[in-house]
């Protein structure tokens, strides 16, 4: 399971090293990267409920919004709809510097009511990733489709699919993805006359095989929860964002997350994110992208890897080869490992992996 006490720590140890930096431009300006190379990334963040303290783990306070949206108002940040920064990368085209996307999950009520009036008065585009049963049905505490379909007809709001349930669908056979799937986009169209081409996957949980489902259906990108920028060659179908609520919301964290940099990676192992009992633990590892120029010794100034359970050792093997390994398997349920590296002025590259043990 998520160990909150380490990530904290970790989040705690980034900020206090990203303040004691600050003096060090200079130092940073020596890299080989130009301030070009930062304008290819994008930074998509995630909320889900708003102002709902019954649920910590999934709710963020409208003091803290308040704060999120001040500082996405900055001139510094260019905030995008998601199909924007989905289009660019598809597309080869530029994207602006510090580009970011606002997401929301599951459609609940508390967004309707109480965020997105905030959203819409600082003129920010959002996508709302649906979850369509829950909204037929009208379950307590989501929208209706009528709520939707008022959101869908302002121009600063794109409708995504959260899929049919929110249930874990990672591992199940490729009927039942596709059956979740296709029972979601029927809903959508009769809703909404139309389809979504975006999907958020349910609790971030990822598979090989749910990624082939998707692109078989016609989505153009999918979501996971995990942390870090997206660089210009990632993976469209498990592509990350910065999930946020009131424990992991301060603003000093918050603005650490929104001006990361990509980390660029290829040879990304292992390739399934779901994990069995023979890939448990994963024997992670990945290659840093070429335009990342290490030190003369081969290694990558400031780079460091971190877990959600238990201990890792990282090893540099040369040509940009990273190597993680972990002292023991993953408890069922999920997991993260973060990597992180000092980047140009003082901001931090970063590439996150969520694991799903079923």
């Amino acid at each position: 399971m998520f160990n909150l006490k380490r990530f904290q720590l970790f989040y705690l140890i980034l900020t206090v090293i990203t303040g004691i930096i600050g003096f060090q431009k200079a130092v940073f300006s020596q890299d080989n990267e130009t301030t070009g190379e930062a304008k290819n990334g994008a930074v998509v963040v995630m909320y889900q409920r708003f102002g709902e303290t019954r649920y910590p783990t999934t709710s963020t306070s409208i003091s803290t919004l308040t704060s999120h949206i001040q500082e996405l108002q900055d001139s510094r940040y260019n905030i995008l709809p998601l199909s924007n920064i989905v289009d660019a990368i598809t597309q080869n085209l530029p994207l602006p510097e510090r580009a970011i996307a606002i997401t929301i999950d599951d459609a609940y009520i508390s967004f309707y009511e109480s965020a997105w009036p905030e959203f819409k008065k600082a003129n920010l585009a959002v996508t709302l990733f649906v979850t369509t049963s829950a909204v037929d049905q009208n379950r307590p505490g989501y929208m209706s489709w009528s709520q939707i379909r008022e959101l869908a007809s302002d121009p600063l709001v794109t409708i995504g699919s959260h899929a049919n349930e929110l249930r874990h669908i990672a591992h199940l056979s490729v009927e039942e993805q596709k059956q979740a799937i296709d029972k979601s986009n029927q809903t959508f169209r009769r809703a909404l006359g139309k389809q979504p081409n975006l999907f958020a996957y349910p609790y971030g949980e990822i598979s090989n095989g749910l990624q082939s489902t998707l692109k078989a259906n016609g989505f153009k990108a999918a979501f996971g929860q995990h942390s870090g920028a997206i660089a210009r060659n990632a993976n469209l179908m498990s592509l990350p964002r910065y999930p946020f609520n009131d424990r992991f919301g301060p603003i000093d964290r918050f603005k650490l997350a929104i001006n990361s940099l990509p980390l660029p990676v290829t040879a990304v192992l292992p390739e399934d994110l779901t994990l069995s009992d023979a890939t448990n633990p994963p024997l992670f590892g990945f290659t840093i992208g070429p335009e990342i120029k290490p030190r003369e010794d081969g290694s990558y100034r400031g780079l460091n890897c971190y877990s959600s359970q238990g201990e890792l050792s990282l090893q540099e093997l040369g040509g940009g080869r990273i190597e993680v390994r972990l002292t023991e398997p993953f408890k069922q349920g999920r997991a993260r490992i973060n990597c992180t590296m000092l980047g140009p002025n003082g901001r931090w590259r970063w590439f996150g992996q969520q694991y799903y043990i079923p």
